[in-house]
């Protein structure tokens, strides 16, 4: 097994603890001399010019953990005015946006051509004003004063960067020390730390889902008591954070985390909101439990990395039962068209977030349509039936096959067998019929253009209501010939009275139509 966070060993054991110590810095000494090409001729510039530089922050935690990547994070004695004279010279673009708060970014292409991102920043020693989380900054003048304003101990460790590759591992406050043991602490206290920068406290949920790591006793005690400071940030930066933390490799810890700190009732309260309710099924705790549990199968499904859009749908999918719990006569409880519901609370929660309107709408949709599988039953459905569930799915139906296998949670293992080989059998539907027809773009047989040619008509509500007709013909018969399609349009257009009822309390269908109905508010 690699050395990781979740390899940590038990913290008893001091020689073996010292001894993954040493494995894990000569990893990290290896890595950073991978990166020779990019990193001798900086470090080269630096000393030239009589400054320092180390690779710093989470570029040392990574490289410690062996999963640096192409984003490499520097400190230095320099001036701002100096790192940009020497990237000037040194790098293949420079980015000064940064240059308020002593930060110069860079492009660098090393000898393979692989992009690596540099940022440099002046060491800081920032005061803050306790009402936003912008510092006044102030440059500071040693390695120790920077490295302690920094928000865990796992990322105030630093490289010294020598030119001839002999680089030294600093640190001074025993970040080394809380990776071992996979524990997120504060340099200074939690308390200070939190109150600078309320972000911290989404930060550590967001690294407790990415590293596997726990929080110390006093951070989780700092965090609990602050939740209302997360409200001094920008929606913008918590969706950020609200990402990185349900893409990382333990999601289910940091969302587990930021709820049970209570986090979660300011920035996202519909998922602690869920512990009030059982499953229907009565097998999980709550449906908390879960929807973490189908996050967790969610993933497993996963064909080529984290699917951010089918994680939040995993996690959001029951966040309507609490609204549509009913108790059924003789026992037990209901919740119906809570898809409905919840469909409706993702979007105004991610709204409110400020997600993209593709996020929100694919989100949603998954939800809207994550019961519809259901009806189902043994296969009962018929061709139309077929042709409008992967219709209303659109190009969501790869991720509505894993919501939906990954929603079941039974620990039955007869009925799960059962319905995942039901579900088979729908894919398997699926594919039989797509093998005679389009089912990806199931449109009507008529074009608007050849509708309103045949009725005679401008264009207006009547050609959309012709074309909703023609696709509902579509997905009920499947495909027509063209003579056929046209005499079901005149048929149809005949019974509308000659068209006397045009536009008269219809609505107009088309090929952009929801998934899921809108908010009143739309």
């Amino acid at each position: 097994m690699q050395d990781g966070p979740g390899a940590a060993p038990d913290p008893t054991d001091a020689a073996e603890i010292e001894a993954r110590r040493l494995r894990l810095l000569a990893g990290a000494q290896s890595t950073i001399n991978e990166l020779a090409d990019v990193l001798s001729p900086l470090a080269t510039a630096f000393s030239e010019a009589g400054h320092e530089l180390y690779l710093v922050g989470g570029s040392v935690r990574d490289a410690v953990l062996g999963r640096l990547g192409t984003d490499l994070d520097f400190t230095t004695d320099a001036r701002p005015d100096v790192v940009r004279a020497i990237l000037d010279d040194y790098a293949d673009a420079v980015w000064d946006t940064g240059i308020e708060f002593g930060t110069l970014s860079a492009l660098k292409h090393d000898d393979a051509g692989i992009e690596q991102q540099i940022e440099i920043t002046t060491y800081r020693a920032d005061t803050y004003d306790g009402v936003s989380r912008n510092p006044e900054v102030v440059f500071g003048d040693t390695l120790e004063g920077d490295l302690v304003r920094r928000d865990f101990t796992v990322n105030a460790m630093a490289v010294r960067l020598h030119p001839d590759g002999q680089h030294e591992f600093i640190d001074p406050l025993g970040g080394m020390d809380a990776l071992l043991v996979g524990v997120l602490d504060t340099p200074a206290a939690p308390e200070q730390s939190f109150s600078d920068d309320p972000l911290r406290m989404l930060r550590a949920c967001r690294f407790v889902s990415q590293l596997g790591f726990t929080l110390a006793p006093r951070v989780f005690r700092a965090m609990t008591e602050m939740t209302a400071e997360i409200d001094r940030i920008t929606v913008e930066r918590v969706r950020v954070e609200l990402d990185k933390m349900i893409l990382g490799d333990y999601p289910v810890d940091g969302i587990n985390m930021l709820c049970e700190t209570g986090l979660a009732d300011h920035v996202l309260p519909e998922v602690p909101g869920m512990k009030l309710e059982r499953d229907e099924h009565m097998q999980h705790k709550d449906v908390y439990w879960h929807s973490l549990t189908v996050l967790k199968q969610a993933i497993d499904l996963e064909p080529e990395g984290p699917d951010l859009v089918l994680r939040w749908a995993a996690l959001l999918h029951d966040i309507g039962k609490p609204a549509t719990r009913a108790a059924k006569p003789g026992g037990g409880v209901t919740f119906h068209h809570h898809e409905v519901v919840g469909a409706k609370m993702v979007r105004k929660r991610m709204r409110t977030l400020k997600y993209s309107r593709q996020m929100v709408e694919d989100v949603s949709g998954l939800v809207f349509l994550h019961l519809r599988f259901h009806g189902y039953g043994d296969g009962q459905w018929t061709d139309s039936a077929v042709r409008r569930y992967v219709s209303d799915a659109g190009d969501l139906l790869p991720r509505l096959h894993r919501l939906v296998r990954a929603d079941c949670t039974t620990r039955n293992k007869r009925r799960a067998a059962k319905l995942q080989s039901t579900y088979d059998s729908l894919e398997n539907r699926i594919a039989e019929i797509e093998e005679k027809e389009d089912l990806a773009r199931v449109r009507p047989d008529l074009d608007g253009n050849e509708i309103m040619k045949l009725l005679g008509l401008k264009p207006g509500p009547d050609v959309g209501r012709a074309w909703g007709y023609l696709k509902e013909l579509r997905l009920d018969r499947g495909p027509l010939d063209r003579d056929e399609a046209e005499a079901e349009l005149l048929r149809w257009w005949a019974e509308q009275s000659g068209g006397a009822e045009r536009g008269a309390g219809a609505e107009t269908a088309g090929p952009d139509s929801a998934r899921e109905p809108k908010d009143e508010s739309e």
